[in-house]
């Protein structure tokens, strides 16, 4: 994928045909920082967001596991993608206000990563969120929790 134009849509998100049961996510724009983690897919199981990567050699560290800065990157992406998953953000984006996180093992490379999400609460304009990053080498690599503030729809469109 390129540079999206403006009519479209910001993320793509539709089913994948590889994997059933699951979406892609993924930004339109190749050329902005999720392209350095993409293609995310997305599978929403009750309460759970479960939010896939794969990590790649571009992720690693010099021990060739999951670099910190790269788990960290996928926690606070793979929180967008688990609330679109959600249902909670459309057209209206959000930002992160904080994000907690505590390294648990180490991520291998080549291993699908996961990020299993839950929205503990929402209101007018948070979302109260927590997860658990795990990996079949290492059943959990990190815990986190977040929150993020709803962006104020623009004008003409509250």
């Amino acid at each position: 994928m390129t540079v999206a134009d403006a009519s479209s849509p910001v993320f793509l998100y539709e089913d994948d045909p590889d994997l059933p049961g699951w979406k892609l996510w993924q930004f339109r724009d190749a050329t902005r920082y999720n392209a350095f983690l993409e293609p995310l897919h997305v599978r929403v199981e009750g309460d759970v967001a479960r939010v896939r990567m794969m990590p790649r050699h571009a992720h690693s560290n010099l021990r060739d596991a999951v670099h910190g800065g790269a788990l960290l990157g996928f926690m606070d992406v793979a929180l967008f993608a688990a609330v679109r998953g959600f249902g909670i953000l459309g057209a209206v984006g959000a930002v992160t206000l904080d994000l907690s996180a505590q390294f648990v093992g180490g991520g291998a490379i080549g291993v699908p990563l996961e990020a299993r999400i839950e929205l503990l609460r929402e209101t007018g304009r948070l979302l109260f969120l927590r997860g658990l990053v795990v990996q079949d080498a290492m059943p959990t690599v990190a815990s986190f929790t977040a929150t993020l503030r709803k962006s104020s729809p623009p004008a003409g469109m509250a």
